[in-house]
């Protein structure tokens, strides 16, 4: 049995069980404890606050955590990095009052600066040779200027809108963060080989993420050109239709280009298009 720490609300917690869910991992929601077990898997799901994964990791407590980059960095537990999940992303940044006039980091000399990432922001400070005061604060960092507890912040920002709203500028990127799945260095074999199986699903789950499968009916004569719009995961598969001079060719696009190669077919003589989603890719 594998165990897995997961964050236990939040945006984190719903994007990392709906991986879990596409990975075909079935988890009852129906009475929430600290740890549920799947039941079509040999894994267990531990909730933990986002700041106890990566402790809980290095210490054997739970084999694999899936948790925010920001929280990895801040702890530097002994855990291993095994995989980023490329979701939940966000950035660590310093954000200043909208109305200052900033020009470089050395505005931050000499500032309080509010902050739940402390190892973080002091390591970033000495690199740049700036003296600043941390204020360490778990919450709401982004009220501190507006109540003069700090100059200044350094927090999480997502979409920007919390700082706006609180009549900060981000200024500064300090770390991008996203979902990773980090690990305990002393796994059993039993337990790498769970392991192995649930990357597997994690990969196939999110090789299909955006993705379309398509169809067509195709002339002959514009196979070649067709070709170099869908190049698909190697080469189209192009199989020979009952109507003389004409093929059907198969497809993987991306949602992003789907509208404009769908006109782009269009214009080449394409017929009878079908547009599949698909729930897993296996490459």
């Amino acid at each position: 049995m594998l165990r897995i720490a997961v964050q236990a609300k939040g945006r984190l917690f719903e994007e990392t069980m709906t991986m879990l869910e596409e990975s075909s991992i079935k988890i009852s929601s129906a009475k929430r404890t600290l740890l549920v077990p799947a039941s079509n898997f040999p894994v267990e799901i531990l909730y933990l606050r986002d700041d106890d994964i990566p402790q809980a990791v290095a210490s054997g407590i739970a084999d694999v955590g899936i948790v925010g980059e920001n929280e990895y960095v801040e702890r530097n537990e002994k855990a291993d990095l095994i995989k980023r999940l490329d979701f939940s992303k966000c950035r660590l940044s310093l954000a200043i009052p909208k109305a200052e006039d900033y020009k470089g980091l050395e505005w931050f000399n000499g500032k309080k600066i509010a902050t739940s990432y402390p190892n973080i922001l002091q390591e970033f400070l000495n690199k740049n040779n700036i003296k600043s005061e941390i204020h360490v604060i778990t919450g709401s960092v982004e009220i501190a200027p507006g109540i003069g507890l700090a100059d200044c912040i350094f927090d999480i920002v997502s979409s920007g809108s919390t700082l706006v709203s609180n009549n900060l500028k981000e200024v500064e990127v300090v770390l991008k963060s996203e979902a990773i799945l980090i690990g305990n260095p002393n796994l059993s074999q039993e337990k790498k080989e769970i392991l192995n199986e649930l990357l597997f699903r994690f990969d196939s789950y999110k090789n299909a993420e955006g993705k379309k499968y398509i169809i067509l009916n195709i002339p002959n004569d514009k196979i070649a050109e067709v070709c170099k719009i869908l190049p698909g995961m190697k080469a189209p598969t192009v199989t020979p239709l009952v109507k003389e001079g004409w093929s059907s060719l198969h497809s993987v696009i991306t949602e992003k280009t789907f509208w404009d190669i769908i006109n782009q077919l269009k214009a080449l003589g394409a017929e009878g298009i079908l547009v599949i989603p698909i729930e897993k890719m296996i490459l």
